[in-house]
């Protein structure tokens, strides 16, 4: 199961830190030209949560945790052909 790890900061919100390391997917995606099935299917994922996402939600339920100095991050999976996350705070 392909996974991505989200860390979002004071900085950077979770929609940021997503479309990021999409922009990032993509561009290694273009220069490698290789047919990479888990790249594929980690953009997939990303494109799929950016277009989907209560990232007002999701920012609200991170900062709570990062504005009190923990650390937070976001693994998001696919489960039944649909995308999940899940939240760990540290």
């Amino acid at each position: 199961m392909v996974q991505i790890e989200l860390v979002p900061d004071l900085s950077h919100c979770v929609e940021t830190v997503a479309k990021k390391e999409y922009e990032n997917l993509a561009k290694d995606y273009l220069i490698t030209a290789r047919d990479d099935a888990e790249s594929k299917e980690k953009m997939e994922l990303l494109r799929t949560f950016l277009e989907t996402a209560d990232f007002r939600g999701l920012r609200k339920e991170s900062e709570s945790y990062i504005l009190k100095g923990q650390s937070v991050k976001f693994i998001l999976y696919r489960q039944d052909g649909e995308v999940r996350y899940r939240l760990i705070v540290s």
